[in-house]
């Protein structure tokens, strides 16, 4: 696993620079070539730079970056059932046809520099001599941020190297760790960053801040509600759901607020660079959303895909936020062609006039974890949840029924209500065991054959060759 921890040069020297980014620093700024690696964690200065640096890369590169060649959602998205691509022959052919092999995996190689960046980070801040004010704020991110990316990797690929050093005699030897061990790991560092984050979201300096980029106790807790959903852990993602749900610094909106700068139902977002409109899809034209721009056309060099039929006849009649979330273009007639409309997602918001940051964790998805939770255990207050997020809809709320066709509603209204978001589709899909069945009909459509294996991408070659203890997902050209 050599050229994962590739970017321990980037961190042991502080060759480049990490850029100041005031959405996260307000202005702080740090010269290149001026710290020594011994130095890096002696001041709340340089810590807060260095991970603040994890979040900057977060942005642009990986799967979260704005740019619609790697965003997560958009990848997804065409992977499932979500999106439909526009182009055939262009890079989105590639995850749309369930093509991707395995020179084409970056995401692996992207999430693993970021955890030697966190590992490193974790080793330096617990070893410091230094006096740091707000070392358990910045314990607590790295804590935090390991559990995010970790939950990536394990819902992307499966089974992984759980590298919690920055040791590269050890990471280069060690083989695939089981789901259930990365989860508990998942689990535990959330916990971790639970107990060291405040209740107060904080920026670079670790002063209290209106913006809520970075995680807080808040935080750490939804995640930790999904991760115990995803373990199957029903009982503590209820508990945690309900901590999130009962924090009054968050609430349900309407659907026009959700989306907008340092709205109360965001519980964490990520900052981006752009200073006014950024969408997942952010590509060209000053990160307005790539999907499709105004006055492109749907086919476009720069427009790359729209939402499926499979989506778009999921909403129900009167469902706001078909009204609210999906924007149309429609290309005219021409000779025998008749007109054409094509859907999009249009939750961000290209004429919002306030800036939009995307948004990683959100208050619905709560309710719809402890929804699910509840269901599991056969509670009958679990549709009162789901109905939360269908009367915001516009929709009239469901009775109990049995649990069987709660479980049936509460996917369903996830699919609606989370759509193109953060791959939450492609994991349910993946955790409910239903993957294989949606996909033997969406497959066919596009056109491709879907395959069992294709539910886990696959792992990079060169890894493979550098880590006799790494194992390939099968299915794959190596």
């Amino acid at each position: 696993m050599k050229k994962i921890f590739s970017f321990s040069k980037y961190l042991l020297t502080l060759s480049i620079a990490l850029s100041s980014c005031e959405s996260y620093l307000d202005g702080t700024q740090l010269p290149a070539n001026t710290i020594a690696a011994v130095d890096v964690y002696s001041s709340d200065n340089t810590t807060s730079t260095v991970v603040t640096g994890v979040y900057l890369t977060m942005n642009n590169s990986g799967p979260f970056q704005g740019s619609a060649s790697g965003n997560i959602g958009y990848t997804l998205g065409l992977y499932t059932d979500e999106l439909r691509s526009l182009l055939s022959g262009n890079f989105a052919d590639v995850f749309y046809k369930n093509a991707i092999q395995s020179g084409q995996s970056g995401n692996w190689s992207d999430l693993y520099k970021k955890l030697f960046t966190v590992n490193t980070a974790i080793d330096g801040i617990n070893t410091s001599k230094g006096n740091l004010v707000y070392q358990d704020q910045w314990l607590g991110e790295c804590y935090f941020l390991r559990a995010y990316f970790y939950y990536y990797l394990v819902n992307i690929y499966g089974p992984v190297p759980l590298a919690l050093t920055n040791d590269y005699a050890i990471n280069n030897r060690l083989s695939r760790s089981p789901e259930t061990d990365v989860y508990k790991q998942i689990i535990a560092d959330l916990k971790m960053a639970q107990s060291l984050l405040s209740n107060e979201y904080k920026n670079g300096y670790g002063l209290t801040t209106s913006n809520r980029f970075r995680p807080n106790k808040a935080v750490a807790t939804a995640m930790l509600a999904r991760a115990y959903l995803y373990a199957k852990d029903w009982v503590n993602a209820e508990a945690q759901a309900t901590a999130t749900i009962s924090n009054t610094d968050y609430s349900i909106l309407p659907l026009n607020q959700v989306f907008l700068a340092n709205s109360k139902e965001t519980i964490w977002a990520l900052a981006t660079n752009s200073p006014k409109v950024t969408n997942e899809y952010a590509f060209y034209n000053g990160g307005m959303p790539a999907i499709i721009t105004p006055p492109q056309t749907p086919g476009s060099s720069f427009v790359y895909a729209s939402l499926s039929s499979f989506l778009i006849n999921t909403f129900e009649p009167g469902d706001a936020r078909f009204n609210n979330w999906v924007r149309t273009s429609t290309v005219a007639a021409s000779g025998t062609t008749p007109a054409t409309v094509y859907y999009f997602p249009g939750k961000y918001k290209s004429s919002a006039t306030n800036a939009e940051y995307q948004i990683m964790l959100r208050l619905s998805e709560q309710y719809l974890i402890r929804a699910e939770a509840r269901a599991m255990q056969n509670k009958d207050n679990a549709v009162d949840d789901l109905n939360v997020v269908r009367l915001r809809a516009g929709l009239q709320g469901l009775p109990a029924g049995t649990q069987a066709t709660l479980l049936t509603a509460i996917n369903k209204e996830r699919q609606t209500e989370l759509f193109t978001e953060c791959g939450h589709r492609f994991f349910d899909l993946k955790r409910t065991g239903t993957i294989d069945a949606v996909m033997a009909t969406v497959a066919p459509t596009k056109p491709t054959t879907w395959q069992p294996y294709m539910a886990y991408w696959p792992i990079p070659p060169g890894d493979l060759l550098q880590n006799p203890n790494l194992s390939p997902n099968p299915g794959y050209l190596q």
